[in-house]
């Protein structure tokens, strides 16, 4: 176990998390919402600063972030745990796995009463965290040894592992590797602002643009997501917004052009992935997203004035590639996570010249 970041000490060895707006307040012997962040004494320790559940080559495609060196590959890695508890995840075997493993230990954390979630308690855990031992260094090594352009810290929230993370990403930066984060939104300010100077890119999931949504089926606030979707914009990350459609839950035209409209008002150059929901975890029975919900979702964004939309989880569907939005000229061609064709020179349309908002597009 190491020391965790980002906490305050508080009376009765009790602490008081500061990573995420959760802002759990611990007692001794349990750990925060997120699973992975545990109190001993009145001191806050991170359980995951030293393993990784899963690391995997994949393409920059995959993530998705596709206005970032396409076509290049990113070494990805995950922790178990994650600061929510999505009805519809499709991680949850690594992000839920204590709540799974010990479901019958759990407290109440102290928190805004709007907000139900449930803090399981810690003891029993000891050194079964799952996970292979690593270093920041080790990771690094890895990815260069893989020919990888960036290291992906994702398929959980890459907010709970945050010293593991931050670690590894600023040796990343002197190794001359890009960092990218793809994550819920879901952290302090504090953190932000740091792991903000060595990324590279984020992709945020803004999952629902509802209160009653967020508080039902992610046990979160809408409004924190908001803030740093906001701040990484105005921090200089490039930053790409991914939404996956739920039937009946976020796909009504109001709820769409409400995201679409706050991208736009942030800059009408943000990719947005609409992407089709596949039954998952606690939401196996809710059918796919109908591909005419999808497109009924890219005409929203189009009309809100987005420039680059995206049609996620469809292979082979014409939301895939990237089009000049100034003369429609074909630019980057791809089927599912495969870049097929690249004719951007220079970051701009051969065509007629339009600039490519991106980073190493061509």
């Amino acid at each position: 176990m190491k020391e965790a970041r980002f906490y305050d000490r508080l009376d009765k060895d009790r602490v008081q998390c500061r990573l995420c707006p959760h802002d759990c307040v611990i007692a001794d012997g349990a750990r925060g919402v997120c699973a992975v962040r545990y109190n001993s004494g009145g001191t806050l320790y991170t359980l995951v600063a030293d393993r990784v559940i899963s690391r995997h080559l994949d393409p920059i495609e995959k993530k998705p972030l596709f206005h970032f060196y396409p076509g290049s590959t990113s070494y990805s890695v995950a922790t178990i745990g994650c600061n929510l508890r999505c009805s519809f995840c499709q991680n949850w075997e690594i992000s839920q796995w204590a709540r799974e493993r010990f479901p019958k230990h759990v407290e109440p954390v102290s928190r805004a009463p709007d907000v139900a979630v449930l803090c399981p308690r810690l003891a029993e855990l000891g050194d079964e965290v799952p996970g292979d031992p690593v270093t920041p260094a080790q990771i690094v090594q890895g990815a260069r040894a893989s020919g990888a352009r960036s290291i992906a810290y994702t398929y959980t929230e890459p907010t709970i592992f945050y010293e593991l993370a931050y670690e590894t990403a600023c040796l990343a930066k002197e190794a001359g590797l890009a960092n990218v984060f793809i994550s819920n939104g879901y952290i302090s300010e504090a953190p932000q602002r740091e792991i903000a100077s060595v990324l590279d890119a984020v992709n945020v999931d803004l999952k629902f643009f509802r209160q009653a949504s967020y508080s039902h089926l992610s046990r979160i606030k809408l409004q924190p997501v908001l803030d740093a979707i906001v701040r990484y914009h105005e921090l200089g990350v490039w930053l790409e917004v991914t939404t996956l459609v739920i039937p009946e839950v976020n796909d009504s035209d109001e709820e769409l052009r409400d995201i679409a409209e706050l991208i736009c008002s942030l800059s009408p150059d943000i990719p947005w992935h609409i992407s089709r929901f596949h039954g998952a975890y606690e939401m196996s029975n809710v059918p796919p997203t109908p591909a005419a919900t999808l497109k009924r979702a890219a005409e929203i964004g189009q009309a809100a004035g987005l420039r680059y939309i995206y049609q996620g989880n469809f292979h082979g569907a014409h939301g895939e590639s990237t089009y000049c939005y100034h003369c429609g000229h074909l630019l980057i061609r791809r089927y599912g996570f495969q870049l097929m064709s690249n004719v951007v020179r220079k970051g701009a349309c051969p065509e007629c010249g339009t600039v490519v908002s991106g980073i190493g597009l061509g």
